[in-house]
Formats: C-alpha cells, structure tokens, sequence
C-alpha cells in the first residue's frame, strides 16, 4: 500500500523536503501491515503539514502551513507529483483541509486567525476563488449564547435539517431523533458545561485567539469546523448558491480545546479535545440542533503537560484511537449502545515520538512520529481494540500527515 506523507521543512522547523511516500508491503496491497519502506519526496513542497485527496481525480491538495496557502498538486508519475495551478491564499498557517466528497470544493482552516474558507474546484480540480466564513466569536469572552444561532433558522430549513439528519442516522437510530427533545447532558464535575454567558472579570478576550483546527463534509450537505481556540464546533450548511451558510455552534468547556472530529455510521459526531484529553459525543436532537450528549476522559496514566492529537476510528466503527503527545500514547476507546457513549478502555505506548497523526487502515494503526522522524505500524486486536507493539517502522523526516492511497 502505498502512503502519502505531509509534514515540516525548515520553514517551519523541520527536516522534510515536501509530500513524501511511504510503502507497506506491496504498492499495490490494500493492507497495511507489511514492511514500511520510504520511497522519497513525490513532490517538494515547503511545509505541506496537512494533505488531502481528490475523490476521482490524481490530484492531491497541500496546506503550505507556514505560507499560509492551499497548492494542488497532479501526479504525473508513479512516484512524481507536479504543481497543479497556482496557489491559493487561505490564511495565516494553513492547517486543514477536507475536499467535498463530490469534489465541488476544498474547505479549508486556519490555526494562525482562526480563518475557515471555501474554495471551488474546477472539473480539473484546481482551487478558484475563496469564500472567507463568518469568524467565530469567543463565547466566553463576549457574552454570547451557548449554541447561538441555532433557533434563528425559518422552520422549512430546520426541517429540511432534520429529514437530512435522520437519514444519515439510518433507520436503526433513528430513536436519537425523537420528537420529544432529550434532556441536556449535564456532567455532575463540571459545574461550567451549561453556563449559557461568562461575563466574569476573568473572561478576558484578549488572552484567547480564534484557533480554526478541522473542517469535515458531514452527509447531506453539512460542513463541521472546530475551533480549539474559541472553544467551539460550528455546523454550516450550503445555499441554494451552493456557498456555506452559518446553522449553529456548540459551545465546549472553557479550556477544553476541540480539535479534531470523527463522523460515525451511528449518525453521531466524535470530537477530540486537545487540552483537556476527552472524547465528546454529538448528536441532533428532535429539531436537528446538534448538542452533546456526553463525554469521556482518556483515563489515568497522562501527564498535565500532554495534547490530545488525532482521533481516528477502527474500520468497523466499534472502536476509536487517541494519540497523546508528551507521554506519547494512544488511548483506545469503545463506541457503546448506539454510538451515543464511548469508554476508555486502554492506554498504549505509541512507539514514537510526539504521535501528530494516525491512519486505520483495517488491522493496523499506521502513526506519524513527528519528533522521532519516522512512521510505525502497530497491529490492531480486532476483537479487543487495543493496539499492540510496534510492528515495522521507517525513517520519514518530520512527517505530521498521513494519507493512504485506499
């Protein structure tokens, strides 16, 4: 199998020379658990810390972090990528990008201003103009309503929300969207999970930035951006001129720091924490305004000094994988019931230094260790979930950004 890798050059501190290849076993193997071999550089690139796959074409997109910018790129060759239009301006680095899974457009993040843009491609996949999103506002730091703007929506559209959701739950949970409204979830420890204002002397703005980490396409034409700085996941929707359009926010605690997000068959949204080292749970409820319902700590054996990475489900949607930078570790969690709780169930060494990123690619956890300069393969108990030793591993120069090429 062949893997693409993103990850730092000397622009941003590193040692890479751009998008970089890693094979497993054969080139043209589906599985991944095979002797992990670096072909070289594909395609030379300064920072290219986050990749992303076009759905039908050879075109893979890059976010030039420390240029701020979103460059397309063509293979051309089984080993050689070339640069595909010019580049395009996101924002201050550049961290994420997801392309629409029917190829209309990139959605992009910005960590340095919090930035969410979307960009349009063309039928040969180049990125055109950009659409600059509504900035997030800090909750905690202006006196804005917990989840603000989900009542605003005309009742045609929430209903529209709300046929849409309950299709993408599938007819087996539909009970997660009953008519009568859930109660909302309340952690008896965390006495801040339901203020709906802070105006306290302490909520100073001015000490927290608009931190823009993830995009993701959700079914039926919902788009999810997380904000690790504002504390906040935000739900968009497109127009009838396909541009994204504000549905509403879910506000997490203060100083939680959501980063990453992982769709599940079940119809729920799995959202990482990168400060607070927790898995939340999200799901609609009868009107389709998405709240959390519950929540969970990676459990004992972490150090205060760590962050939460990547959260990346097995391939049977039983399970989710954790990486922890510090202690280096990944906690492995269960999906319960009917994808509306998860528990933590164990707490591996991740056999690298600083795990950025990680991929499932079926029985194996492929991680990027981006301060030990290499790529491993853990093997993955199918019926437990838990992660076992490090199976292969390969020198890749400050890889943080995994792509299999399923």
């Amino acid at each position: 199998m062949r893997i693409l890798t993103g990850g730092y050059t000397p622009d941003m501190g590193g040692v890479g020379e751009g998008i970089g290849e890693v094979v497993a076993g054969a080139r043209d193997e589906a599985l991944a658990g095979g002797q992990l071999h670096f072909s070289g550089t594909v395609a030379a690139a300064q920072s290219p810390s986050w990749i992303a796959k076009h759905p039908t074409l050879d075109v893979v997109y890059a976010a030039l972090e420390g240029r701020g910018v979103v460059q397309a790129f063509r293979r051309v060759s089984e080993t050689s990528f070339v640069t595909l239009g010019r580049p395009v301006e996101a924002g201050e680095l550049t961290c994420h990008i997801a392309v629409a899974p029917d190829a209309s457009a990139l959605a992009v993040s910005c960590w340095g201003d919090g930035r969410v843009l979307r960009m349009p491609l063309d039928s040969s996949g180049v990125p055109r103009e950009r659409q600059l999103l509504p900035a997030a506002i800090d909750p905690y730091g202006t006196g804005v309503p917990v989840n603000s703007g989900a009542q605003e929506e005309p009742e045609s559209e929430i209903e529209q929300a709300r046929r849409a959701l309950r299709d993408a739950a599938g007819a087996e949970y539909a009970d997660l969207l009953a008519a009568e409204e859930p109660p909302p979830f309340i952690d008896e420890n965390r006495s801040d999970d339901l203020k709906l204002f802070d105006d306290s002397e302490e909520a100073d703005a001015a000490s927290r930035a608009s931190r823009a980490h993830q995009v993701r396409y959700l079914p039926h034409g919902l788009v999810v951006t997380v904000d690790m700085g504002y504390d906040l996941v935000r739900f968009w929707r497109h127009g009838a001129d396909g541009q994204l359009q504000f549905a509403q926010q879910v506000v997490f605690p203060r100083g939680s720091g959501p980063r990453h997000t992982v769709w599940h068959q079940s119809g729920h949204l799995y959202v990482i924490t990168e400060l607070s080292h927790e898995v939340f749970v999200l799901a609609p409820n009868a009107m389709g305004t998405w709240r959390i319902v519950s929540s969970v700590a990676f459990g004992g054996g972490l150090l205060d000094t760590d962050t939460a990475a990547e959260l990346a489900p097995s391939r049977d949607g039983a399970f989710l994988y954790a990486g922890v930078r510090g202690s280096n570790t990944i906690a492995s969690l269960r999906v319960d019931g009917a994808g509306e709780s998860v528990s933590a169930i164990a707490l591996v060494d991740a056999g690298v230094n600083w795990p950025r990123h990680h991929a499932v690619v079926r029985d194996t956890l492929l991680i990027a260790g981006q301060l030990s300069d290499e790529v491993a393969s853990l093997s993955l108990d199918d019926r437990t979930g838990i992660p076992g030793r490090v199976r292969h591993r390969v020198d890749v120069a400050s890889p943080t950004c995994l792509l299999p090429l399923r």
